[in-house]
């Protein structure tokens, strides 16, 4: 729910007076490794209203919702190095069990990508052999919905690309423990991958008009990936598509794709030309691609006598 390097006491403030303002309604929070309880932790240091029940041990405690249904949850103490919630645990009692807590499912890791530690890692398969109908978790952003669990997702967007229906679920939960899920949208950010394709564009108010035409009415943060063959003739500048963007949208990001320079390399190359010559210098030096298609078309317009050398 937060990260503890950055919680302010105006976040502490404004968790305590949104779960308050639920009140009747339950709130039940199980830390995590980002969040982790601790003496210090906003979980122990806040005066939380009556509905709000936080999770303050490193195994797994019932909570009961109603006749015939009991929440288990649990807490992470620490950044790292907790324990798998699920391993030695069987909920007792009659009725059905669910459980809450923060936790990487194995089989899914490696889909995660790059960044993701395994914290408190468990197998999708030990829900049931503890006893559990189902269990609601935190840790990966993607979002999941599995037989047995539910990862929700962040409900509001931290990077571009991000897949999948991401928000609040809603589940109900009939007497034998089975449920149905349904997922709501809460994001107040709009985030959004543009792809510009250069390709055909005779000049550079031909490619702002394109954008603008790509951004359309569309508001948030915008990153957008820039590909295509640019003609020869084509200025085309970081801080122009910027400023078509700008007009749009609150943030943008631009980086290149696959974008391809539309000079004839291989012909030049073999003109006994200075032309020539430097092309096949630059294109048998050690420069990273990127960097190659750089100096090779700020190199060309120089030597056709034009200033236009900023290179996107």
């Amino acid at each position: 729910m937060n990260h503890h390097d950055r919680v302010t006491r105006d976040t502490a403030e404004f968790l305590r007076a949104t779960f308050q303002s639920l009140e009747p309604v339950p709130v039940y929070v199980a830390p995590g490794n980002h969040d982790w309880y601790g003496p210090e932790s906003i979980y122990a240091r806040n005066d939380w209203s009556p509905n709000v029940h936080v999770f303050r041990g490193p195994r797994l405690v019932p909570v009961p919702l109603r006749a015939g249904l009991t929440l288990w949850g649990g807490a992470h103490l620490a950044p790292a190095n907790t324990d798998d919630f699920l391993e030695g645990f069987r909920a007792d009692g009659p009725g059905a069990h669910i459980a809450l807590f923060h936790a990487a499912e194995r089989s899914w890791f490696a889909e995660q990508g790059a960044g993701k530690q395994p914290h408190a890692a468990f197998d999708a398969e030990a829900i049931e052999a503890a006893g559990l109908s189902h269990a609601f978790l935190g840790h990966y952003h993607r979002p999941k919905d599995a037989e047995r669990h539910t990862y929700p997702g962040n409900p509001d967007p931290l990077d571009f690309g991000e897949d999948g229906l991401r928000g609040v679920v809603i589940a109900r939960v009939a007497e034998d423990g089975s449920l149905t899920r349904e997922r709501r949208v809460v994001a107040q950010t709009e985030v959004h991958d543009l792809v510009l394709d250069v390709g055909g564009c005779g000049s550079s108010q031909e490619i702002r008009d394109r954008l603008r035409g790509l951004a359309g009415e569309r508001s948030g943060i915008a990153r957008l990936t820039v590909g295509g063959e640019l003609e020869p003739e084509v200025d085309l500048r970081e801080d122009d598509l910027r400023h078509v963007l700008l007009g749009t949208f609150d943030a943008v990001r631009v980086r290149l794709g696959d974008l391809r320079s539309g000079y004839d390399l291989a012909a030049i190359r073999e003109e006994q030309t200075v032309r020539g010559a430097f092309v096949s210098d630059v294109l048998d030096s050690d420069l990273p691609e990127d960097e190659k298609r750089r100096v090779l078309i700020a190199g060309l317009r120089a030597l056709d006598g034009r200033d236009d050398l900023d290179v996107l």
